[in-house]
């Protein structure tokens, strides 16, 4: 009787062509390409509502005021075209100027103040103290209050009667002030209110703060360094990407303040001295019906913010420091 050996040779073959080998060369057959495109489907299904959202809610109605600024439109009667008559008549506007003053004035003093106070504040809530954790809850809280809520406990607070405010300068004996009853005070106290809540910057320079390997700070230690020197050469160059952002996040913002000066000085006084630009343009859109010249005036806004961004990503190319970018 004659046994017949398999050929070992042949096995991988036959397993190739049949049975669950067979499976999985049909399946890598498909090749990475067939991954990639199942991949990238599974990405836009997962951004859909978002991509939505992002085209109906935000590119959808900038566009749409976009087409409206060359447009005489007042909601009641039929558009008309203007050309660029809209912008022109922004040339001659006294109140635009006046609201991109107190904007710009606004941003100049306010954005800073707030960076040096959250970073302070977030160096000190970085340190190992008792309480910790309750520290960073009271000093983030304000951030999380409404807009409205806030706006009416500073109308409080500012009162120059009954006011929290005066009844401190009394105590110390300062003459007490109108605040937003006067023009000199009036922008001031919307930079003292903007104050209120650095909570979010606060957080997002702490996370800075903790992510700076405490190495460095001691070996700039070892080297002699005192804490001012370490500040300046460890915290702000390897914290520098974060200042960037809060600061881009800050500029933005101010040009955007609108709840707080609509609650307590809605038509823009004492002497149009609060009266910002997105105040100005709510005036212009909601109580006086000039679509077309608010859209314009929208435009105009959105554009100084850009030139502002781009100039501050420009000179950030001469003290931001990025990780590891010496290396390259």
């Amino acid at each position: 009787m004659v046994t017949q050996t398999a050929n070992p040779r042949e096995e991988p073959a036959t397993r190739g062509r049949g049975g669950l080998g067979g499976l999985g060369g049909r399946r890598g057959s498909r090749g990475p390409l067939g991954t990639r495109r199942r991949e990238a489907i599974d990405g836009y299904l997962f951004i859909a509502p978002w991509l939505v959202g992002f085209v109906f809610l935000v590119a959808g109605p900038m566009l749409a005021s976009l087409v409206m600024a060359f447009l005489n439109w007042d909601l009641f009667s039929p558009p008309t075209w203007a050309g660029l008559g809209n912008f022109r008549l922004l040339l001659h506007d006294r109140l635009v100027g006046i609201s991109l003053w107190n904007t710009a004035f606004f941003t100049v003093i306010s954005v800073p103040l707030n960076l040096v106070t959250a970073l302070g504040a977030a160096m000190l809530l970085n340190q190992r103290v008792h309480f910790r954790s309750v520290f960073r809850t009271l000093f983030y809280l304000p951030a999380v209050m409404p807009a409205v809520a806030n706006a009416i406990l500073w109308f409080w607070i500012l009162n120059p009667e009954v006011g929290l405010a005066n009844s401190l300068l009394r105590m110390v004996g300062l003459p007490e002030l109108q605040w937003l009853q006067d023009p000199h005070t009036a922008k001031p106290s919307f930079i003292l209110m903007n104050l209120w809540g650095i909570g979010n910057t606060m957080v997002i320079f702490l996370a800075g703060l903790q992510g700076i390997p405490q190495t460095l700070h001691d070996a700039a230690q070892v080297d002699g360094a005192n804490w001012w020197h370490r500040f300046w050469a460890v915290t702000v160059p390897m914290l520098s990407p974060v200042i960037l952002f809060n600061l881009v996040l800050g500029v933005i913002a101010s040009f955007q303040i609108f709840t707080s000066a609509f609650l307590l000085a809605g038509n823009g006084g004492p002497e149009q001295s609060t009266l910002f630009s997105v105040l100005y343009l709510y005036r212009l859109g909601f109580e006086q019906f000039r679509m077309g010249y608010a859209a314009a005036y929208a435009w105009v806004v959105f554009l100084v913010i850009l030139v502002f961004s781009l100039v501050q990503f420009r000179l950030s190319r001469s003290w931001v420091h990025y990780e590891g970018e010496d290396a390259r």
